[in-house]
């Protein structure tokens, strides 16, 4: 590695701590001026934006914001908080798994806020300690990410691994993802079950109930949204975006199981002579008519060969038609879908993706072959070590999807085959390391009792066992399940 190179990568490190402190827009913008500094100072060749992620992530977004409008997210938490209300002594099991049911299906964990409250309240008047289902449901609610077929993070992942090679869509990444996630969220429930000391044992809470007022606000209050009426129009527009997530599912489906109906369209692609294109030994890619006419192979022979719509184009449409059917039907209004948390948490992830995603794609792009020699030996003997870069990203910049979009082509520009990659895609997840994410620092703010806490030493934190155990066991599971896929011949 050059000292070069070392000063610029400085550069995009400096940029995303920089630009985590800020958080929220910030890290997107700052990695802007990393970007320009990479281009304009050092002359680098400016990466591949990553459009069609983002494209993605917009329609997805824009439809979920709907629904929040139309009050049909309202429904769903409200049906939540009856199932959680009907067992509450499993609370600690039930808060987590709800939280990331709730996630897969919407596609954010910014959904969820809501039920935060709601579960303290229930472990509160059942008497367990609210650390143990609201550090590990906090954890769920982002854990969802990459299990959800309309997520930021599983569309990179599916678009990217389709560009390089690796045949899979949105339905076949979370085969892999979702028994992992549950699987590392059993292992987190286990060990919370029993963290920390009973309410009736614990000296700290015994002496806050010891003064009146404490008392009042921690039993005092309650949240509940089960008094709450919900018009019949809330509910159509909940029917309309599980119909849209539905038809994405049965193409995805009928696409893997070789029947695809998808619409169709010829166009000129090279079927003799060689591909389309090569990708030569130092990492670029040309196109066969470039390399003809450089005498480097023989020229191919064109022919009109159909291409079916592309899954990341059926997503975009499904969401953007479904959020159009909830504002003629159910009365969304756009002006409170674009006021919403949902909406608003999604076009920050928008900014922050592309932002992080173009600097570091324009920084790995230009040393692909140094990249390859450094550490061709460490991916060949362990490509599961690439975990360990993608959880220390994470930790960084506090978007799964932004890791995906960063890490992953260098990943496969490295050969790790695309299979490993896909069952440590749970590593993804790392944010709640430093615990500064809004779901993680909401949870502390919504349990009254005071036992959910950031810690005085920072990282000694509710959330820090819950999330080391999910991801180790998440990534160790999705890469036995990965790997067995691959022997049996469906990866």
């Amino acid at each position: 590695m050059s000292v070069l190179m070392i000063v610029e990568l400085l550069v995009v490190l400096i940029a995303l701590v920089i630009g985590a402190r800020y958080g929220s827009i910030g890290l997107g913008a700052i990695s802007g001026i990393g970007l320009a500094i990479l281009v304009f100072g050092f002359q680098l060749k400016p990466g591949t934006p990553p459009t069609d992620v983002i494209y993605i992530i917009i329609a997805a977004v824009t439809c979920a914001g709907v629904l929040q409008a139309s009050g049909g997210m309202d429904w769903m938490i409200q049906i939540a908080e009856k199932l959680l209300r009907k067992h509450p002594d499993r609370i600690t099991l039930l808060a987590p798994l709800t939280t990331f049911t709730l996630t897969v299906m919407v596609g954010t964990g910014h959904v969820v806020y809501t039920l935060m409250p709601i579960i303290c309240d229930i472990a509160l008047k059942k008497g367990i300690r609210p650390e143990r289902p609201c550090g590990i449901a906090s954890i769920a609610s982002q854990i969802g990410i990459t299990c959800s077929p309309i997520s930021a993070a599983v569309v990179a992942f599916a678009t990217i691994s389709v560009a390089n090679g690796f045949n899979i869509n949105n339905l076949t990444v979370i085969m892999v993802t979702i028994p992992a996630c549950l699987i590392g969220i059993l292992a987190a429930v286990a060990y919370s079950w029993h963290r920390g000391k009973d309410l009736d044992k614990d000296p700290e809470f015994l002496a806050k109930l010891k003064d009146p007022k404490q008392y009042e606000y921690i039993y005092g209050g309650g949240a509940s949204t089960l008094g709450k009426e919900i018009p019949k129009e809330s509910k159509w527009a909940v029917y309309i975006f599980l119909g849209a997530l539905a038809v994405i599912v049965l193409f995805s489906i009928l696409t893997m199981a070789g029947h695809n109906i998808l619409p169709a369209w010829n166009e000129v692609a090279v079927v003799k002579g060689g591909p389309a294109t090569i990708t030569l030994a130092n990492g670029v890619t040309e196109t066969a008519q470039q390399l003809a006419k450089a005498g480097v192979v023989e020229p191919g022979v064109t022919e009109l060969v159909p291409k079916h719509l592309s899954m990341n184009l059926v997503i975009q449409i499904m969401m953007i038609a479904a959020a159009a059917l909830m504002i003629i039907f159910c009365k969304a209004k756009p002006k409170n879908a674009v006021a919403g948390a949902v909406w608003q948490n999604g076009m920050v992830a928008v900014v922050a993706i592309y932002g992080i995603a173009w600097m570091c794609d324009t920084y790995f792009s230009n040393y692909t072959s140094e990249m390859n020699t450094m550490l061709s030996g460490i991916v060949e003997k362990y490509p599961w070590s690439m975990a360990f870069v993608f959880f220390l990203v994470s930790v960084l910049i506090n978007s799964q999807g932004a890791v995906v979009v960063a890490m992953l082509p260098l990943a496969y520009q490295l050969g790790i085959p695309g299979w490993v990659l896909l069952g440590i895609m749970p590593s993804v997840y790392g944010y709640f390391f430093i615990p500064n994410y809004p779901s993680d620092i909401a949870t502390v703010n919504f349990d009254r009792s005071g036992t959910t806490v950031i810690g005085k030493y920072l990282l000694n934190h509710s959330f820090m066992i819950p999330g080391l155990i999910h991801v180790f066991t998440a990534t160790i599971s999705g890469y036995c399940i990965a790997y067995l896929m691959h022997l049996s011949g469906l990866l």
